[in-house]
């Protein structure tokens, strides 16, 4: 007989525990065991029944072949109307992939998921288990598209949504959010680790034997990542973050996972009121339109997956009114800013210590370019300096522990957008001139080794 046996299971890592504890031995974390209900099979291995299965028999199923003798074809993927979406999941939606996607709340992933299914001309069904028909209904209004093609269906039970799925036949089903569907067999509540992970299981096995790609909205908790067992990331093909500012009108689309793709690629989008529009050209809107040049700024040339940006750093240094001098960063990395204020102290001589330090990389955006630095160290010593740098010049490289400029990959296609933008200058490690013809552009090509040189060039 199968008993039924209950445990708790922690939603951060996946420890166990026979019973509830407050804080998880394991990864640390509060109040995140929840209870789950398995079931143990005690029958001695003599009294269980002979394996009758036909497909567990030799010779059925599916048997080992070597890899030579494996065919490949061109994988079929459906393009979307949604350029930026194309490109971060690698050239359009592979047929029987399943598609995580995850964000803060308002962020406006139900708006992205559901502007892409109203635009396809192929037939999509889309399961909300959080709106209405009628409120749906609203924001399809809202955004202007027809949608003739998309099938609305408010539903939780994941069995019936599946029945109904096989019945429609879609080319794309959306789910709306994996936290609210629960399927009938399992004892606990909708949004519990063991239902997230029965109905990501059961979604899994509909795209894997139907063909048809699923995408899925995915919670996240208070930390940021996809709430649930880390199992509904491993099932999945791609793991898609919308995050974006809410004070901001910018949303970034990265890639954590993508088995079909690479994951260095970023969709850029606007928020509007008639919905999310595609962002085709990033560094005009990244730059900052001022009529009169300030000190503390300077533009970095980076590279976000393979799409070439140009975005503005702005600094501000002053001196410290209280006893402990603040540091603050927005959209970069605060310890990556205090090993550059150290390099400016040690290696510059530049009193940073005593000074308040606050960084913004413009537009909301967050950098983890590390050529973004040389534009860093620029914005830095021209507020400290109060010297502003001409805004027709732009700045790439990775700044070292002893003050050098190091070289960053890619550097012709930074020197290409900065051209193609009309910026007359720009400066770069004297590392990565070399091979590099740069006569071929009409941009002014400056390289530096140190820090000193950057400060000899634009401050003295």
């Amino acid at each position: 007989m199968a008993k039924v046996k209950k445990i708790f299971i922690c939603s951060e890592c996946g420890a166990t525990a026979p019973k509830w504890v407050g804080k998880c031995p394991s990864c640390e974390q509060w109040n995140t065991y929840q209870e789950e209900v398995i079931f143990r099979d005690d029958t001695p291995e003599t009294m269980r029944p002979a394996r009758a299965n036909a497909s567990l028999k030799p010779g059925a199923g599916p048997k080992p072949v070597p890899l030579g003798e494996i065919a490949t074809g061109v994988t079929r993927r459906l393009i979307t109307a949604d350029q930026e979406l194309n490109r971060v999941l690698g050239g359009g939606i592979v047929s029987g992939s399943m598609v995580l996607i995850g964000g803060q709340p308002g962020i406006g992933k139900s708006t992205l998921l559901l502007q892409m299914a109203l635009s396809l001309k192929a037939k999509v069904l889309y399961v909300s288990g959080e709106e209405s028909e009628e409120q749906i209904k609203m924001r399809a209004e809202r955004l202007g598209l027809a949608g003739a093609n998309c099938f609305i269906l408010t539903e939780t039970n994941a069995s019936r949504v599946l029945v109904l799925a096989e019945e429609l036949q879609p080319d794309l089903v959306v789910i709306d959010s994996i936290q609210t569907l629960f399927v009938p067999y399992i004892d606990s509540m909708p949004g519990s680790i063991s239902q997230v992970r029965e109905c990501a299981g059961e979604l899994q096995r509909f795209a894997k034997t139907s063909n048809v790609p699923v995408f899925i909205i995915g919670h996240i908790t208070k930390d940021g990542a996809i709430a649930g067992p880390k199992l509904l990331e491993h099932i999945v093909d791609a793991v898609l973050q919308f995050e974006g500012d809410q004070n901001y009108a910018y949303r970034i689309l990265r890639t954590l996972k993508n088995r079909f793709g690479s994951t260095d690629e970023l969709g850029i989008y606007e928020m509007q009121a008639v919905g999310l529009r595609e962002v085709s050209n990033p560094s005009e809107l990244l730059l900052s339109q001022k009529e009169e040049e300030l000190s503390g700024s300077a533009i970095g040339a980076t590279i976000e997956g393979l799409r070439p940006m140009l975005i503005e750093t702005q600094a501000l240094v002053s001196k410290a009114v209280y006893g402990t001098p603040q540091r603050s960063a927005t959209g970069f990395d605060l310890r990556r800013l205090s090993m550059l204020l150290a390099v400016l102290e040690k290696r510059g001589g530049f009193p940073m210590a005593m000074n308040d330090v606050f960084l913004n990389i413009a537009g909301g955006i967050r950098v983890d370019d590390p050529a973004i630095d040389l534009a860093i160290v620029c914005a830095l010593i021209s507020s400290l300096e109060d010297v502003a740098v001409p805004a027709n010049i732009c700045f790439a490289g990775e700044i070292g522990l002893s003050g050098e400029i190091r070289a960053v990959n890619r550097i012709e296609q930074r020197i290409q957008e900065a051209d193609r933008l009309g910026f007359k200058a720009i400066y770069l490690s004297k590392y990565n001139i070399k091979g590099l013809d740069t006569t071929r552009y009409g941009i002014r090509i400056h390289a530096l080794a140190r820090i000193e040189e950057l400060y000899s060039a634009l401050f003295v």
